[in-house]
């Protein structure tokens, strides 16, 4: 069976192109998606500033298994602790505050970061002194040699650092140079008990370094056992982890967005496979009706079938496995560039995605091939003598109930998504495989809905086409299933990129009108610097022609509920000129209360968490702390706005740097550019603040469901992609069988031309059926994601998103058709049927 799968394969290359392809390019998106899978599910970071540590003990980032958004700190205390720990040589506190060096009233680093440390950590990346001395005394610092270089400071010179948001000078002290190939940020090294202060008497991390001949897991292991629940202690390439607070909370999007992406193209690689497959088989009718024949029996058929798949499988696998590692890598480039996770993140791809992606390709292709060659197997022999009836018996049992199935799924997910799930971030892993499904159940009643739908179409087309129309209705009735399977993959393109397109530009225009029409201010000022010291915001309420401002904080907590907590985003904002920056309708209470231990909520929030104005509302913030603050108002629920308001002087102590960065201004009636000039004078004389507009907040606004608009691009490209390949595949394929037929015809008296133009009304024939049956599909998708976002039966998005999607498909079916129809043509018409 082997010899003759083999030699099958040999002769009839041609016919076998398509089924590879699908399988080389379906293997390679596969492997991609579960190599970014299990770079989420590690989710691990190399160290660079605490690189010469071992092991490294920080603040435990998780709360309730959800992943805080905030650096959770630890004790000092701990350092002691830790220090006493048997294996243990030293255990150093490090701590990090935003601290950016000025030159010339400027900062040095541009939009890169640089942060403050104290001396003894320095050691941990490691720093050592390359000139002058180490900080001893309040008011020293140490540069590390490119920050100093920068800043044009040598030991015994001054530089202007602002920390905590105001500006001081600092006497240089010396100049530290780095040792190892890590790449940390530029760092400035303050005195421990100067740094310790402006962290707030808390520290971050703590390095600890083993002592000589002691086992590093042993020593993480006795560490552990110390901190307990304390702390969370970190070895080896995780280590990175404890310098990017909030990075756990991208690995559930990581995971989700492999895991969704990776199943919808599992499916569209069984698919695909099976489409041109079942094409492949039904194009050798003949030849399984001979072997039927000479004696082979219908288990021989299957046997070798499969043994041709699996060859083709194989082979295929063994190809994809280092495109599909590049594409992996790129996807995860996409998201590190978006921002959905760190570029310190370590890209994983090890064997286990390869033999995942492996095992998936070929099982996807042994379920397709059971499933395509079932009916090539039991051809009867009789058949030989009646090839002009094979491939019109499409119908059987088991294709309506798989159908069923597919459709009845993808309806399931749609009705889910637009009664089910709630506004948030898991809505487009319902809405988005929805059409996938439904496209799938299309196209297995294709041959069907085709027959149906050109027998609709034959009176307009007889009416417009002529003799031409007249041979692609024959075509078209005698050839259903041939037909179908050229319908089948243009179906799978047109529903996945119309809905995923859609679903995206509806996501982008909900959250940027609803973002717009929440913010009242007509100006943002943004700090470069670390955040705003707190007197900024009076300076600014102090200028002529403003009419409010109010700090403005971003991040993301917990409610403590009895159900389990419930993560909110939270904002913070200034009481004073909260009412005249956001628009928050206070149906209860009042916002100017917005002060000290105090929170504002929605009606719908409030009723959810059963609580009243005046009553505690139990929390966790950003970094972990549990507190219970009162509520003092409540406004009227906004959607697409659903977040709790804290006082900002509450919030920002718990957010990463511990200042507000943004500065929200409402100007007066009438102020115009004088109030703009005013503005932007104050924020040059703060150093490190940028004048915007409020529209630009919209494009930082919402960042959980937008972070992934770049990822879902790509990765609907590479799905769109294969199925383009698909349709071109099996075009090409269909249109080289029929050389023989089309030689038929012009030797019975048609013209090129008339066989071009039949060929050119079978094209749209199929292209219109496609585009029907891709809208319906795509509409499980669009429907009720628009509905859930925009309480509208229509997307929002231009509509030539959907005319370049249908064009570009049409594009495809006469490119694949016309264009190896015309270079067979150019052959004489007699050796063209000779050689069929």
């Amino acid at each position: 069976m082997w010899r003759l799968a083999l030699r099958t394969l040999k002769f009839r290359r041609t016919s076998f192109v398509a089924t590879f392809l699908a399988m080389f390019l379906g293997a390679a998106i596969v492997i991609g998606c579960g190599g970014l899978m299990e770079t989420g599910v590690r989710m691990a970071a190399e160290p660079q500033r605490l690189g010469g540590a071992p092991v490294v003990v920080t603040g435990e980032q998780t709360y309730d298994s959800t992943a805080l958004t905030e650096r959770h700190r630890i004790a000092p205390g701990l350092v002691g602790e830790v220090a006493r720990v048997r294996g243990v040589r030293a255990a150093v506190g490090d701590v990090s505050v935003p601290a950016t060096v000025l030159k010339d009233g400027k900062p040095v680093t541009g939009e890169s970061a640089s942060y403050g440390h104290g001396w003894a950590s320095a050691r941990l990346t490691p720093y050592t002194l390359a000139a002058g001395k180490t900080p001893v005394a309040g008011g020293e610092a140490v540069l590390d040699a490119d920050l100093a270089r920068r800043a044009g400071a040598r030991p015994g010179s001054s530089v202007d650092i602002v920390v905590q948001g105001t500006v001081r000078r600092f006497l240089v002290s010396g100049i530290a140079e780095q040792r190892g190939d890590h790449n940390p940020d530029a760092a400035v090294f303050f005195t421990d008990d100067e740094a310790r202060t402006l962290a707030g008497g808390r520290i971050d991390s703590i390095g600890v370094l083993p002592a000589p001949g002691a086992r590093v897991a042993a020593v993480a292991d006795a560490v552990r056992a110390e901190v307990g629940d304390r702390a969370e202690v970190l070895t080896g390439e995780r280590r990175g982890l404890a310098e990017l607070p909030g990075t756990l909370s991208s690995k559930r999007t990581v995971v989700i967005l492999a895991a969704v992406f990776g199943s919808s193209v599992v499916l569209i690689v069984m698919f695909g496979v099976a489409s041109t497959l079942g094409l492949s088989l039904q194009q050798r009718a003949r030849e399984m009706a001979l072997l039927r024949a000479v004696g082979s029996t219908p288990h021989q058929l299957r046997r070798m079938i499969l043994t041709e798949t699996a060859v083709l499988s194989v082979g295929s696998v063994l190809l994809a496995l280092l495109p599909g590692y590049a594409i992996g890598r790129l996807l995860f480039g996409v998201l590190t560039a978006s921002g959905v996770v760190s570029p310190a993140i370590v890209y994983h791809a090890g064997w286990m995605p390869m033999a995942v992606g492996a095992v998936v390709t070929v099982l996807a292709a042994a379920g397709a091939t059971r499933f395509a060659g079932r009916r090539a197997a039991r051809t009867e022999p009789v058949a030989a003598l009646a090839e002009s009836t094979a491939g019109t018996r499409w119908f059987s049992v088991p294709r309506l109930l798989l159908a069923l199935f597919f459709l009845a799924n993808g309806i399931g997910l749609a009705v889910a998504t637009a009664t089910v799930m709630e506004d948030g971030p898991t809505l487009a892993s319902t809405a988005g495989p929805a059409s996938v499904l439904f496209c799938i159940g299309l196209a297995l009643l294709a041959p069907g809905i085709t027959k149906a739908m050109v027998a609709l179409l034959r009176l307009p087309v007889r009416a417009l086409s002529g003799l031409s129309g007249q041979l692609a209705l024959r075509n078209a009735a005698t050839a259903n299933v041939r037909m179908a399977g050229a319908v089948a993959p243009i179906v799978l393109l047109i529903g996945i990129a119309t809905g995923t397109l859609y679903m995206q530009s509806t996501e982008d225009h909900v959250s940027r009108t609803s973002y717009d029409r929440n913010i009242l201010a007509d100006y943002v000022l943004d700090s470069t610097t670390g955040g705003f010291a707190p007197g900024v915001v009076d300076r600014v309420r102090a200028t002529p022609g403003v009419a409010a401002a109010s700090e403005f904080v971003t991040s993301r907590g917990f409610v403590d509920r009895a159900g389990g907590p419930d993560q909110v985003d939270l904002r913070g904002v200034s009481a004073d000129g909260v009412r005249q920056s956001l628009d928050l309708p206070v149906v209860a209470g009042s916002l100017t209360g917005l002060r000290g231990d105090t929170v504002a909520l929605s009606d719908k929030k409030a009723r959810e968490y059963g609580v009243k104005v005046g009553e505690r509302l139990p929390m966790h913030l950003g970094d972990g702390t549990a507190v219970r603050p009162t509520v003092v108002a409540l406004y009227a629920d906004n959607p697409k706005q659903e977040y709790l308001t804290l006082p900002a002087a509450t919030l920002a102590p718990h957010t990463g740097d511990g200042l507000p960065h943004q500065i929200l201004v409402r100007t007066a009636r009438g102020g115009g550019a004088d109030v703009h000039a005013r503005l932007a004078a104050l924020a040059a004389q703060v150093p490190g603040t940028e004048l915007d507009d409020s529209s630009s907040l919209a494009g930082r606004n919402n960042q959980i469901q937008q972070i992934l608009v770049s990822a879902n691009y790509t990765i609907v490209a590479m799905i769109v992609g294969y199925a383009a390949i698909t349709v071109v595949n099996t075009l090409v394929s269909v249109t080289r069988k029929r050389r023989a037929e089309f030689g038929l015809q012009r030797l019975t008296g048609a013209t090129r031309a008339q066989v071009l133009g039949m060929l050119t009304v079978e094209g749209l024939l199929i292209g219109v059926v496609a585009t029907v049956l891709g809208t319906v599909a795509s509409a499980t998708t669009i429907v009720p994601y628009s509905l859930v976002k925009s309480d509208s039966y229509l997307p929002s998005g231009s509509i030539g998103i959907y005319l370049a999607i249908v064009g570009g498909s049409l594009l495809l079916v006469f490119g694949a058709t016309l264009l190896p129809s015309w270079r067979g043509m150019r052959s004489p018409a007699v050796e063209t049927v000779k050689a069929a």
